[in-house]
């Protein structure tokens, strides 16, 4: 395929951090791709929950299905506005490997550990973990630490920074990946990245949103009748029945969800189309000066956002849903307390990390830091079994 002008040219890459001969038969993004499937945090990735926690059931979406997902969703976008596949894919399937277990509970709990700690700590950003994953944490390679990405997939990761967070990354990898932040008006909105980063962020959105729908059905806390509050979700369902009227149960939910996935992918490409035609970007960096280009239609931002709240108020706070929640946050804050007591209590090493050095670019770390790694780094199921260990009780009694 040819791609578009204002696509990521492998050839015309901004690199890796350390210089390496290209590979006989893969381009740069195809082999960031490859670094990243190979890699342990990836494989964890199984483990990782997203609403539901690994106890919960099997069939529930954990971090490595919605990762595929969002690749799926990305590629197919990206094929069609003539954007770089295989730099959508290395970002999609990279974007959650510094997630914590417990979902977004374990993130939280995991910062408040930190600043507790520290009140001047960083604090802990899932975005910016994902980066020290590929960047230090992965031990893979004889000549440096992380995966040696290229600046493309790196800028892609790192979908959100604070600035005093960036201005670290800057103070260390000067015009880098945080470069952009630091031009921000606020701490979360900078000169925006790549197309192919702009579609990866919007694929994730659009496949948490469809699968949290089905995770939710599913478990039992929302209903098909209650979804019909949400414009996006009653139109698709009124469409199937009038085609199917006797489809019921899970048939009629993935043929509804399967539509609602259909309307939002074709929207965003029919939008973007749009916006690039109106902005008619050059190259790369004129795609980075200008306004974010991969987006919906008006109408269909509104869509999502109403989905959004729907969601958080009838899902991710339901009752049963926050008991676990604050379960999981119990389990991350014990974890952490227990660690910086007793150092030992994990694999030398992590302990062997300690050396007074916080940057995500070295293998050294403030021993607040090393404990945040290696508590970020566990699966749902290790850190209950570790919890277990050092409690003598079942956080989540069956």
């Amino acid at each position: 395929m040819i791609l578009a002008r204002y696509a990521c040219d492998p050839a015309l890459s901004r690199g890796r951090r350390y210089p390496e001969a290209p590979a006989p038969t893969r381009s740069d993004f195809q082999r960031d791709r490859d670094r990243i499937v190979h890699s342990t945090a990836f494989r964890r990735l199984v483990y990782k929950t997203q609403v539901f926690l690994n106890h919960e059931g099997d069939l529930f979406r954990t971090r490595l299905t919605h990762s595929l997902e969002v690749a799926q969703l990305g590629r197919s976008i990206a094929r069609t506005l003539r954007l770089n596949e295989d730099l959508v894919e290395a970002i999609a399937l990279a974007h959650d490997l510094g997630h914590t277990p417990f979902g977004h509970a374990g993130q939280d709990a995991l910062n408040a550990c930190l600043k507790n700690y520290n009140p001047e700590s960083a604090g802990f950003e899932h975005n910016l973990q994902s980066l020290r994953v590929v960047d230090a944490l992965e031990e893979r390679y004889p000549a440096y630490n992380g995966l040696n990405l290229t600046f493309e997939t790196r800028e892609g990761i790192l979908k959100h920074c604070s600035k005093a967070n960036a201005r670290h990354l800057e103070a260390r990898e000067p015009g880098g990946v945080a470069r952009r932040f630091l031009d921000a008006p606020d701490s979360f909105h900078g000169r925006q990245p790549s197309l192919e980063a702009q579609l990866a962020n919007l694929a994730d959105e659009i496949a948490y949103n469809a699968h949290d729908i089905d995770d939710g059905v599913r478990s039992g806390l929302l209903s098909l009748e209650q979804m019909e509050d949400v414009a996006l979700f009653s139109q698709y369902r009124r469409e199937t029945l009038q085609e199917h009227p006797a489809l019921r149960g899970r048939r009629l939910l993935f043929e509804i969800i399967r539509r609602m996935l259909s309307a939002q992918v074709y929207d965003v490409m029919d939008a973007t189309r749009l916006a690039l035609q109106k902005a008619a970007p050059s190259d790369v960096q004129a795609v980075r000066q200008n306004l974010p280009l991969v987006c919906f239609s008006k109408e269909m931002a509104l869509q999502s956002a109403s989905l959004k709240r729907f969601l958080l108020q009838n899902l991710y706070r339901h009752r049963q849903v926050v008991q676990t929640t604050q379960a999981a946050q119990q389990v991350v804050r014990d974890l952490f307390e227990a660690y910086m007591t007793d150092p030992a209590q994990m694999p030398q090493t992590h302990i062997d990390r300690f050396d007074g050095i916080d940057t995500p670019h070295a293998a050294g770390a403030k021993p607040e830091r090393v404990v945040a790694d290696y508590i970020a780094g566990m699966t749902d199921r290790f850190a209950a079994k570790e919890h277990e260990r050092l409690k003598g009780r079942a956080a989540f009694p069956v």
